[in-house]
């Protein structure tokens, strides 16, 4: 799977880029019941590394046409 976001940025959630997962709210609420994307926080601001946001992307990744054995 070709990667979503570029591994050696750090978005931040006002970046146009993260409106793919949702807005600000959705971020806000998912850090908060610590179900979304790994982040870091650097004083009050909040940030996410690109890898992490391609690695929580391909964990949720669901194949149709991957049938059961």
């Amino acid at each position: 799977m070709a990667n979503v976001f570029n591994d050696d940025r750090v978005y931040f959630p006002e970046d146009p880029e993260m409106r793919l997962l949702g807005n600000r709210e959705k971020l806000a609420q998912w850090r908060h019941r610590m179900c979304g994307p790994a982040f870091i926080r650097i004083g009050r601001r909040i940030a996410y590394h690109g890898a992490d946001l391609n690695a929580w992307l391909a964990a949720r990744r669901t194949d149709p046409n991957n049938e059961a054995a």
